[in-house]
């Protein structure tokens, strides 16, 4: 299958020079006295047809001067991309846009700029009109729209033909909720259909969500090529990690990566899923009452230890998560000779399938705080529908059916 995207041993480095002088002066003497600064450094992947990458990192990481790499706007200092098909791009919010020009006449050069005629742009220009539902506005400056109208008009344009290869950055993030979800279902239909996605994010719903794999980029390097759940749980540890704190990832016998950071000055010890017969389960029924049984062992004394965990469905995305902080237990009154066992009760109001519960001990309210422990696939467990009327979805919440006058 020919790749729609092939990015090859990419590197961006820019000059430096201590002052203005010194850049004249090795323009005239062709002498090198620069210093260069690598913000991408060997990077290196391809995507196929069909394919939906995520690409994550903290801010600084590179990822913008990657996009503009493969959408061509900068040039790399090594390595080169190979793009196949058309390629549409949203990038910046109404990048392209002119203030002073109005929303139908944004829409003529935006499309001009993707390729596309004048013909198909006023074929397509009614369907683009109603994707993106600014009404009146689309007649009026561009200077006069809000943040979200300016999104919706330039995702309208750039996703108007189904491109080969669809590059979304964080723009989404704008837009409100009504949008985002019509948006991501436009996105999912491409994918569906063939395209190839590049999406960049934050938001770990949207890339556990639309993508199949994701990158995670750390100072201009790869470092983790993995399925999203993977990859997420490695970025969320690198943001928590302090200069005392390790991350290890271990590869369990399904062949999942768990992740796992922290100081280490307290421990998740043992971690049971327990029926009320008081036995260690591993399947349960849809709706069944359990017992969520934790022992903490603590290194040293830790004044408002709080332990929090959350409940992930099989693609990595939280149920539900809480801790003792916001439940009002206080941990520090229970230790007895540094342990302590906390016992979550609740109902497992969940559809049928497989989930996993991610156990963290910190100070405060976040794991940001200070971090003792984050661990993820601390337990994975399975539930089945025994004796419930059938239903879709991850939860399940019973109704009553009545027809009324």
């Amino acid at each position: 299958m020919t790749n729609v995207l092939t990015v090859s041993h990419v590197g961006k480095a820019y000059k430096r020079y201590p002052n203005k002088w010194v850049r004249a002066w090795e323009w005239a003497s062709g002498r090198t006295t620069h210093e260069k600064t690598w913000v991408l450094k060997d990077i290196d992947f391809s995507v196929k047809p069909g394919e939906a990458v995520g690409i994550i990192g903290v801010n600084g990481a590179g990822k913008s001067t990657l996009l503009k790499i493969i959408t061509g706007t900068t040039q790399p200092t090594t390595g080169g991309v190979q793009r196949s098909g058309r390629v549409a791009a949203l990038l910046e919010l109404g990048m392209g846009f002119h203030p002073d020009f109005t929303g139908r006449q944004n829409v003529f050069m935006a499309g001009q700029l993707l390729g596309l005629s004048q013909a198909e742009i006023d074929e397509h220009m009614p369907a683009i009109e109603a994707f993106a539902e600014i009404g009146e506005y689309i007649d009026r400056p561009v200077r006069l729209y809000s943040s979200g109208m300016q999104m919706r008009l330039a995702f309208s344009v750039a996703t108007a033909v189904r491109p080969d290869l669809l590059i979304v950055d964080e723009a989404l993030s704008v837009g409100d909720a009504y949008f985002q979800h019509k948006s991501f279902d436009r996105i999912r239909a491409f994918r569906d259909q063939g395209s190839a996605l590049l999406i960049v994010s934050h938001d770990r719903a949207a890339i556990q969500g639309l993508c199949s794999r994701a990158l995670l980029l750390e100072r201009g390097v790869v470092v983790k090529d993995d399925n999203p759940e993977a990859v997420m749980d490695f970025y969320n540890a690198l943001i928590a990690e302090r200069e005392n704190q390790t991350v290890q990832v271990v590869q369990l016998a399904d062949g999942r990566s768990q992740t796992t950071s922290g100081t280490g000055e307290a421990k998740v010890k043992n971690i049971a899923l327990v029926n009320e017969a008081g036995e260690a389960v591993e399947i349960i029924n849809v709706g069944q009452q359990v017992h969520l049984q934790i022992d903490i062992e603590l290194g040293a004394i830790l004044p408002g230890l709080v332990l929090g965990y959350s409940i992930k469905d099989r693609l990595g995305q939280t149920i539900f998560g809480t801790n003792t902080h916001h439940l009002g237990l206080n941990l520090d009154a229970h230790v007895r000779d540094g342990c302590v066992r906390v016992q979550f009760t609740f109902p497992a109001n969940l559809g049928a399938g497989s989930y996993s519960i991610a156990t963290a001990l910190h100070k405060s309210d976040t794991h940001l705080a200070a971090n003792y422990e984050w661990r993820d696939l601390a337990l994975v467990f399975n539930v089945l529908n025994i004796n419930r009327t059938p239903f879709e979805g991850n939860c399940w919440i019973p109704p009553e059916a009545k027809c009324i006058a």
